[in-house]
């Protein structure tokens, strides 16, 4: 059986400023894999190729052994790939209903579990307390929580979650790690980029660590956290 998504040889630009530099990565499926490095590393340049939102000058994006590069942001989704961006990146003006609705689509793979709006609202209860509210006026981890549902709904096979723990208070990050542990036991694939380095090991299966846009370190969470100085030099963690 393939990896859920696999990454060969990939490099992507920002104009002539190379970001990520022949990056090979493999996703197990129904597992968490952690991206993590300092700033500017290029994880989520790494999101964003997946995602098709940037072009990749070289290498190849496959999702269950089905190339990606090349094709636009919504063939992609449409092929079984959510992308909850860094920032949410929800419309304030439609209500948290409205968000879901447009986002829905049926499966269109084979996956242990379907998403539909129920669904997610069982996953995330204040949503459904929420429903006909303006997704401006949520705070912003139920936001956060709203752009999660908004990409589950889509039906994704792999789920790019990019900072979901950015900016929240520690009981909101509880909730989210939560719901994305669920995801993971539920078999949904997920990639996963976070600066809380204590999420991170606690939710991941596999580590990867970058550092100017290559990969410096790949293995085990439990291996990662009992190497402090490995830590400090690639993550500033001390």
């Amino acid at each position: 059986m393939p990896d859920a998504l696999t990454l060969s040889n990939l490099s992507v630009y920002h104009g002539e400023i190379c970001a990520v530099r022949g990056l090979d990565l493999a996703c197990a499926e129904g597992a968490v894999t952690a991206l993590l490095g300092r700033n500017g590393a290029g994880k989520s340049t790494t999101l964003a190729a997946i995602a098709g939102l940037l072009a990749a000058r070289q290498g190849r994006i496959a999702l269950f052994g089905a190339p990606l590069e090349g094709r636009k942001p919504e063939a992609i989704c449409k092929l079984g790939v959510g992308f909850v961006p860094q920032g949410r990146r929800i419309f304030p003006s439609l209500t948290v209903q409205e968000h879901l609705a447009v986002a829905y689509r049926p499966p269109r793979h084979a996956a242990a579990r379907g998403f539909d709006i129920a669904a997610v609202e069982r996953l995330f209860p204040r949503l459904r307390e929420r429903r006909r509210q303006l997704a401006g006026s949520l705070s912003g981890g139920e936001q956060q929580m709203l752009a999660i549902a908004r990409a589950l709904v889509t039906n994704p096979r792999v789920l790019l979650l990019d900072e979901p723990a950015e900016g929240l208070a520690p009981q909101i990050v509880a909730e989210v790690a939560q719901a994305i542990a669920g995801l993971k036991a539920a078999g949904l694939s997920i990639l996963l980029v976070e600066h809380n380095l204590p999420l991170a090991l606690r939710l991941a299966d596999t580590c990867v660590i970058l550092s100017s846009g290559e990969v410096v370190w790949r293995g085990p969470p439990r291996t990662l956290a009992e190497d402090s100085q490995l830590m400090a030099h690639h993550l500033g963690v001390h």
